[in-house]
């Protein structure tokens, strides 16, 4: 293996041989524990150590790195503490994540690392976000994500990458191409050559380096992160590598042929450096020698006081405080009295202007959101109020996009992020329940983004653009759903979900957007997220609803001449159960109404709460009105007998008359 030192120092070679030295004593260590049945599941790099170690030692300690489960150089060249990594691999409280997760699926601002997901892929959109966020403060910043081979077959790599030279993010997509996805072998994982030819498909520079050379991955991650800094744009490193172990531990290599491990053997990343340095005399047996007892040392004390930590005892209440980012939110009343009649859609839109106005910090990002306006125009002409930087076209990628906003949220920015449609959120739904939702409870990092959701029938738009989608969230904890019904509440609860620092999904209901209008305070203002209102005062019944369900009671109400007490959630997630309990005490009688299909809807859910918790205050059994248990369809008639309003007439005569 040939190594060229350019002008480095002996000491920068020194520090990076102590750099590669340490991850591979500590798995050895850790291969010594899997076996004795100390440990649980390891992810081994053994071979790969040069690639983490160089391309960390060649960033500043500042700027985020965002490594998969076999870079434990990232972490330990970033020098994060030993002791509270194996806390973190043993599930003790004084690891990173208190024992909710495993291995590297964690984050750390302190040493500016954000930890993988186990779904491959997931984190290259959060790269984005972050160096956006750089590419925002002009501080001449890069990140660096990594991605095995098998991973760039994931949709994400690909939305990522579109993403990074659209926006000419400052990122290094790192791919360690090890030729296997698993045990699949790199044939019959993807077609090209080499993924260095990929980089032309995306408008990028693309750079191949031997993965396994300490020198050659640092000398080029080093070059290319000080032109990256002064001329933002996004860049492919393909490191070529080799796996020396299984996928983890239990798979084994029994797949690989014995031929690839005698080639690579030789190539190992360490033992060609040390060569490398004592023939430079560098490096002697003596130093040799020393640097290994204090790594070791250090390693074995730190070992001993992880194991003697007691095993974690749950704390009930901890767990569920964690769910969410701590917040008390300030309720803000108008500074004035004027008022102004809006309909629904110029509600939102004020809101929205408003927010971007107080918060200096927000992004706002979508389809067609910046010249064009939006699809349904919420957010007409806001590039030339705000710049375009702060309010940007994205290409056709729900996923990256989300994944941005979250990159966004840890360099401490606000992300809207407009789905063109409700439906839509499909194509990003593991952004927002695996990385959204779960992101404080398991690292402690706010996910302080917001998704706005155009929803709902009644419009013709056929199954696609029809969808009521609130309750395939609402069964995800760490998500503040929010759902209003009208321009006075609609206003006031998305600045109120802009402040938050929770993922929170703010669902708009198309057919209310132009068919509805109300007197709005013409200044900024919040609501109480969490808080139902009670729409309409009654004795004979209970209505429980959202969203366009609250026009359908009033109506219904109106035609049968029924005196209903109407409550509006308005917050889905989490929903008012002491203003539920004080209405169904006060009727007796309750009827759970939503748009959504009839089984598995939220209705669902509110009406067993009622029939565990006010079983004794019911006069009749609770009674729940949804949807057709279809795809929402085009045509007019077809449409007007799915939606749930039909049936709701004679839902009420029966409650009220039993």
């Amino acid at each position: 293996m040939h190594y060229n030192r350019k002008q480095l120092s002996n000491e920068t070679l020194l520090e990076l041989y102590k750099n590669i030295l340490y991850p591979r004593i500590i798995e050895e260590k850790m291969l010594i524990l899997l076996r004795q049945g100390k440990i649980g599941k390891w992810f081994s790099g053994i071979g790969q150590e040069a690639i983490s170690v160089g391309v960390t030692m060649a960033l500043h300690n500042d700027e985020y790195v965002l490594p998969l489960h076999r870079n434990l150089g990232v972490f330990t060249t970033r020098k994060v503490p030993f002791r509270q990594l194996f806390a973190q691999w043993q599930g003790k409280k004084s690891g990173f994540t208190k024992g909710r997760d495993r291995s590297f699926h964690f984050g750390t601002n302190d040493y500016h690392i954000v930890g993988m997901i186990s779904h491959l892929g997931a984190m290259l959109g959060v790269a984005n976000g972050i160096s956006l966020a750089h590419l925002l403060n002009n501080d001449k910043k890069i990140s660096v994500v990594f991605s095995g081979d098998g991973g760039t077959s994931e949709g994400d790599f690909h939305e990522a990458m579109n993403v990074a030279a659209v926006w000419q993010l400052p990122v290094i997509f790192l791919i360690e191409n090890n030729g296997y996805g698993l045990s699949t072998p790199s044939n019959e994982q993807f077609r090209c050559k080499q993924f260095i030819d990929k980089g032309i498909g995306y408008g990028m520079e693309a750079y191949q380096v031997d993965g396994n050379n300490i020198l050659e991955v640092y000398n080029k991650a080093t070059e290319l992160s000080e032109s990256m800094r002064n001329s933002p744009r996004p860049i492919l490193l393909e490191c070529m590598t080799f796996r020396m172990r299984g996928h983890e531990e239990a798979s084994g290599t029994k797949y690989v042929p014995q031929e690839l491990f005698e080639e690579w053997g030789k190539k190992d990343p360490i033992s060609n450096y040390e060569t490398y340095l004592m023939s430079e005399g560098i490096l002697n047996e003596t130093l040799k020698t020393q640097i290994y007892d204090e790594l070791k040392h250090g390693m074995d004390d730190d070992l001993a006081a992880v194991f003697a930590e007691p095993e974690i005892v749950a704390d009930i209440e901890e767990e569920l405080n964690d769910v969410y980012a701590p917040y008390t939110q300030e309720i803000i009343a108008p500074a004035t009295n004027n008022t102004s009649t809006r309909r629904l859609v110029d509600a939102i839109s004020d809101g929205l202007k408003q927010s971007m106005e107080r918060h200096s910090n927000t992004v706002l990002m979508g389809q067609d959101v910046a010249e064009y306006g939006g699809v349904f125009k919420i957010s007409d002409q806001f590039y030339k109020l705000f710049g375009k930087a702060r309010v940007r076209n994205t290409p056709i990628t729900e996923s990256s996009i989300l994944g941005a906003g979250y990159g966004l949220a840890i360099k401490k920015y606000k992300a809207i992020v407009e789905m063109q449609f409700a439906d839509f959120v499909t194509c990003g739904f593991n952004q927002i329940v695996n990385n959204l939702a779960k992101s404080h409870y398991r690292w402690a990092q706010a996910a302080d983004v917001v998704v706005r959701m155009p929803t709902g029938a009644g419009v013709g738009a056929g199954p696609f653009h029809s969808q009521s989608t609130e309750a395939w969230f609402f069964h995800v904890a760490g998500l503040k759903i929010i759902y209003p019904s009208n321009p006075y509440d609609a206003k006031g609860l998305l600045c109120a979900a802009i402040n938050d620092p929770n993922p929170v999904l703010f669902f708009e209901h198309k057919n209310l957007y132009r068919s509805i209008e109300g007197e709005v305070p013409n200044d900024y203002y919040t609501l109480e997220i969490g808080k139902a209102k009670t729409v309409q005062e009654g004795e004979q019944l209970t209505i429980i609803t959202y969203g366009w369900g609250v026009q359908w009671a009033l109506e219904a109400c109106k035609n049968l001449n029924i005196n209903a007490e109407i409550i509006d959630l308005r917050t889905l997630l989490p929903w008012d159960k002491a203003a539920v309990k004080t209405a169904v005490e006060k009727t007796g009688k309750v009827l759970v109404l939503h748009e959504d299909t009839l089984t598995g809807g939220i209705g669902a859910e509110i009406a067993a709460w009622i029939s565990e918790h006010c079983f004794t205050s019911l006069d009749a059994p609770v009674k729940r009105i949804g949807s057709l248990d279809t795809p929402v369809p085009l045509a007019k008639d077809l449409e007007d007998k799915f939606l749930g309003r039909e049936q709701l007439e004679r839902g009420l005569r029966e409650l009220r008359d039993f």
